[in-house]
């Protein structure tokens, strides 16, 4: 974000470690948050950032193309060189200008997984791998056992690369880059390439990712799925200067500067399987603000979620609605209220205890409802997504 602006931070735990590590130590690093101050000027946008980031988990950089997402991911890596350059990860100085610190690329302990795979043909999975490990300046046999184990690709390690889905290859590629041990981990869209079923089939092992390892990730991505899905941070880019930037949820509800609009305009919510209705076959999901019933897809009581509601799917009402299909009411108050894409809609930011919903309603039923901020009002949610 530009300098006058700081941006918000995600902290870790009380005790200091971050939610995403792995037990057995192989990918441990230090929490320290990582500094981006990078400039470049393009044909047709100037890359121009100053970002705090935390320590771990996947920051989202999220935009449309052309918006300098991969840019930035070049500056990180140093593919690029950006003149009066800060680049900073957890405790380690990669580039200070100001200072005289330059790494060139391959000294940067990095991992870089590309759209495509990029994986030898002539070699098998397991010889692919280990050319990866011997290229690393500090080869450890143990990170690429931990890398395929928690990459679940230990059955396709005698296959030709020639043999594998393309979910298969990008699985293969990140084991690749995890088993150099690298302190950062920049992923390029690396779902764009795959159709939809290989998409849903790789989304779980990044969901692992996130979730079991301590190295911080930036993933490039214009999907608003892939974005809900796995960002913990979130960084909103348009023409080379950040939007937004925070925690995810903060981000997509917010209304200043909306990031998602249209029909994929809405909240994030974390959430926990409470309750299993085996009669009629729902589940019920508690959050930070009350609970919302949805389709029993089978997930175990005590299963942490995370929750999509589109502001499509959520109408107000000023006193609690009875006789309704509707089983989905929550009491919020109104937080805000903003334009939409279109002058007959408008989006209502609600507080819903210390989760927010959105919800678009037309211009015409805010006037006749009155509705200002600070009014008690009702939340009628039609429909819920569990993004995982």
């Amino acid at each position: 974000m530009a300098s006058e602006a700081r941006p918000s931070i995600v902290e870790v735990r009380e005790d200091g470690l971050p939610r995403f590590a792995r037990s057995d130590g192989i990918f441990m690093m230090s929490c320290s948050m990582s500094r981006l101050r990078l400039k470049l000027n393009r044909t047709d946008f100037a890359l121009d950032v100053d970002l705090e980031l935390p320590g771990q988990g996947i920051t989202v950089l999220f935009g449309v193309s052309g918006s300098g997402k991969t840019s930035l991911l070049r500056c990180v890596a140093g593919l690029e060189r950006t003149p009066g350059a800060l680049v900073s990860i957890a405790s380690e100085t990669w580039q200070d200008d100001a200072a005289g610190i330059y790494l060139p690329t391959w000294r940067r302990p990095l991992g870089y997984v590309f759209q495509e795979a990029s994986l030898f043909e002539h070699l098998n999975v397991r010889a692919n791998l280990q050319f990866g490990l011997k290229r690393a300046k500090a080869a450890d046999s143990s990170a690429l056992s931990a890398a395929i184990d928690l990459l679940g690709i230990a059955a396709l390690l005698e296959r030709k690369t020639n043999q594998l889905s393309g979910g298969e290859r990008q699985r293969v590629a990140i084991a690749r880059a995890l088993a150099t041990q690298p302190r950062l981990l920049l992923l390029d869209e690396p779902l764009a390439a795959l159709d939809h079923a290989r998409r849903q089939d790789i989304l779980p092992w990044l969901e692992r990712l996130r979730d079991e390892l301590k190295i911080p990730m930036l993933y490039v991505t214009h999907s608003s799925d892939e974005m809900a899905r796995l960002a913990d941070t979130l960084v909103v880019l348009d023409a080379g200067k950040v939007k937004a930037c925070g925690p995810v949820a903060e981000v997509l509800a917010g209304l200043d500067m909306p990031v998602v609009l249209g029909d994929d305009a809405g909240a994030l919510l974390s959430a926990r399987i409470e309750e299993r209705d085996a009669h009629w076959q729902l589940a019920r999901l508690a959050f930070n603000g009350g609970s919302l019933w949805v389709r029993d897809t089978g997930l175990l009581l005590g299963r942490a979620v995370r929750v999509r509601v589109l502001a499509r799917d959520v109408s107000i009402a000023l006193a609690k609605p009875s006789h309704t299909s509707i089983q989905n009411l929550l009491p919020c108050v109104v937080q805000a209220i903003g334009p939409d894409t279109h002058a007959s809609q408008s989006l209502i930011q609600l507080q819903c205890g210390q989760s927010v919903l959105l919800a678009r309603i037309t211009a015409r039923a805010v006037n006749e409802l009155q509705l200002k901020p600070d009014m008690l009002v009702w939340a009628q949610v039609k429909s819920v997504a569990l993004v995982e």
